[in-house]
């Protein structure tokens, strides 16, 4: 299993010198740290051991250069934490601590460095020391090697301890959605931009395309290396340089990740598990700003608690963090708070959810975000379905919502799909709809019917268009496809021609519609081929125009009576029999002129043009200058 070694400790106390006495490397590459003699940037190496080689992070101790200390503790799985004997716990000392604690970090060793300048009666009062300071830590039982790098005193000690803990190590880190964080950008000759960080899951390949997140600037891997090695494949927990195609070094900033395209999805909001540190001088407030910071990448951010004004040290409470810009992170992550004054680690982080919709503060879903952090497999993926509503999620998306690894995904989403919890809405996008949220639309597209009903008593139903267009105008057209298809199937719904309705609605006219209804009705039927025109028609009647439009609308849905113009119409009946006549015309003749119409049906020119054109429209003719054809029809 590949494993990354961090540093932690304060400035002077050793840390570089330390890794280079172990590795042979110096971490300190910059000419300014040269000639200041402190570590300002993140160094790099590896170190060999029985059965494993560690890649070696070496943070800056220094307090202005935390955000840098961060960056690179990120991607650790264990850390040496170095005090100096001469000098003992520090104040970098006690933050770098917290932060590999808030960062999840569970194992490590001490190493009490520069004992070759103090004697025997200090060490043993600095060690008591070190194991007061460090009681109720994840270091309280870990093991204290007294070394000196210049020495070499107890450095075959320390590689013992780090081979056991290499050993030991419980870790396992996920191997299907790759992604790292870019801690190192710059240009190799022969080779063009490299990018450099810890493979913090996944794999990457040679030849991969991969995007940059959240810049979405594509780009390929042109080659890898390995802990220092070229390789074919970057896997999780290796550190890992990637010569990227296409891309300047400006093009590239650090705190972005390298990830396959369509694996993440960097979002302003993330909702959080926040727990301010018991060290901390003051609350964090509500709508409080902070220097947030998640992998390699540091963004200011606004705190919105959901539950409460502020958040005093030691608590722990849900939270909402929006960022000035977008960042990629995945469920389960962590994260690290900074104070603006005094400029200090305050508090951390879990993700709960890094695609954070908005959130009424004191809202219902808060009893769901509470139980994510103990939730099962199972219930991690049914409260992330529900939490997303109506909007749904893909499959890539709910991989970075549960932090399942995509077989355990799949396998819960199967689950759920068979009994009705979850459904696949769209195949091709792979959208996944919560059950309980399906019932709810489906719940309220039967009301939507219902409502369309009691407002248009005399209309079949309502069209699949003006159903998308009004009540589903926010949802995805494919999923109220899906909604009216299972609606359907399951009986809940009916389909007449174009019009959907409820099973048990027929056209309710009253007294005076049906009446209305058979009269008019009558006329058109008695009419045949020349009707009487509308106002004719209301007159005969005695109607109004408002009471015969329902009317109207009804028998044309019911295919009883078509309208030709504005003032014609005709019963479709009558419609039918002279397009048999017609046929039964070119039976024996070729073409139909304007005279052999008016012959043909004994009809005047007020009926004979309307009802010619209705025949093209119809295709059941077909206008060749002054005469009709024909239609061929196809099929």
């Amino acid at each position: 299993m590949a494993l990354i070694l961090g540093t932690a400790g304060h400035i002077d106390h050793g840390k570089t010198t330390l890794v280079k006495a172990l590795t042979g490397t110096d971490c300190d590459r910059l000419a300014e740290e040269k000639k200041r003699g402190i570590t300002i940037e993140l160094g790099f190496a590896f170190l060999e051991l029985p059965g494993v080689r560690l890649g070696v992070v070496d943070v800056p101790g220094h307090e202005r250069f935390v955000k840098n200390m961060v960056a690179g503790a990120a991607g650790i799985d264990f850390v040496v934490l170095v005090i100096a004997a001469d000098e003992g716990v520090m104040p970098q000392t006690r933050e770098h601590l917290e932060i590999c604690t808030l960062l999840g970090i569970r194992h490590g060793v001490v190493a009490l460095t520069k004992v070759d300048m103090v004697d025997e009666d200090w060490l043993g009062l600095v060690t008591e020391d070190v194991r007061a300071f460090l009681a109720g830590s994840f270091l309280a039982e870990a093991p204290m090697v007294p070394v000196s790098a210049h020495t070499g005193q107890g450095l075959d000690e320390l590689r013992a301890e780090l081979a056991r803990l290499a050993a030991e190590f419980p870790g396992k880190r996920r191997s299907d959605l790759a992604r790292l964080p870019i801690d190192r950008v710059f240009t190799m000759k022969g080779h063009g931009t490299v990018v450099t960080g810890t493979l913090i899951s996944g794999r990457l390949r040679t030849g991969d395309d991969v995007l940059l997140y959240p810049s979405m600037r594509p780009t390929k891997v042109r080659s890898l290396q390995v802990h220092g090695l070229p390789a074919e494949e970057g896997q999780a927990g290796q550190r890992t340089a990637v010569n990227v195609m296409g891309l300047e070094v400006d093009d590239v900033e650090r705190g972005e990740v390298l990830a396959h395209p369509g694996t993440l999805f960097p979002s302003l909001a993330w909702n959080l598990e926040v727990t301010c540190l018991a060290s901390s001088p003051r609350a964090l407030k509500h709508r409080g700003e902070v220097h947030f910071h998640h992998g390699t990448r540091e963004v200011m951010a606004r705190l919105y608690f959901l539950d409460r004004d502020k958040l005093e040290p030691g608590q722990t409470a849900l939270c909402q963090a929006r960022f000035e810009s977008p960042l990629a992170g995945v469920s389960g992550d962590r994260c690290v708070m900074r104070s603006f004054s005094p400029l200090r680690t305050v508090a951390g982080a879990t993700i709960l959810s890094p695609l954070g919709g908005r959130i009424k503060r004191n809202g219902p879903e808060l009893a769901d975000l509470a139980a994510l952090p103990e939730a099962s497999a199972e219930e991690l993926t049914r409260l992330h379905l529900k939490l997303r509503g109506r909007e749904g999620a893909s499959f890539p998306a709910l991989m970075t919502l549960t932090g399942l690894e995509s077989r355990e995904l799949e396998r819960v989403l199967q689950a759920f799909s068979g009994k009705g919890q979850a459904c696949l809405y769209d195949r091709e996008a792979r959208m996944w709809l919560s059950g309980e949220v399906l019932e709810s639309l489906a719940a309220g597209l039967l009301e939507h019917v219902a409502a369309y009903h009691r407002r248009e008593p005399l209309k079949q139903g309502v069209s699949r268009g003006e159903l998308a267009s009004a009540w589903g105008r926010e949802l995805p057209p494919k999923l109220v496809h899906f909604l009216v298809e299972r609606l359907l199937k399951a009986g809940k719904l009916s389909q007449d021609q174009e019009s959907l309705r409820l099973p048990g609605h027929s056209v309710s006219l009253g007294a005076g519609q049906a009446d209305l209804r058979e009269r008019l009705l009558a006329l058109y039927e008695a009419g045949g081929i020349t009707p009487p025109n509308y106002k004719d028609v209301l007159e005969t009647l005695g109607a109004s125009a408002k009471e015969a439009l329902p009317v109207y609308k009804l028998l044309s849905e019911q295919n009883l009576v078509r309208r030709i113009n504005e003032d014609l119409y005709f019963a479709v009946s009558a419609l039918d029999g002279l397009k048999a006549k017609v046929a039964e015309y070119f039976a024996t003749h070729a073409d139909l002129g304007p005279q052999d119409f008016r012959e043909l049906t004994g009809l005047t020119r007020k009926f004979a043009i309307p009802l010619l054109e209705f025949l093209d429209k119809e295709k059941v003719t077909v206008r060749v200058g002054d005469k009709r054809l024909p239609r061929v029809r196809q099929g």
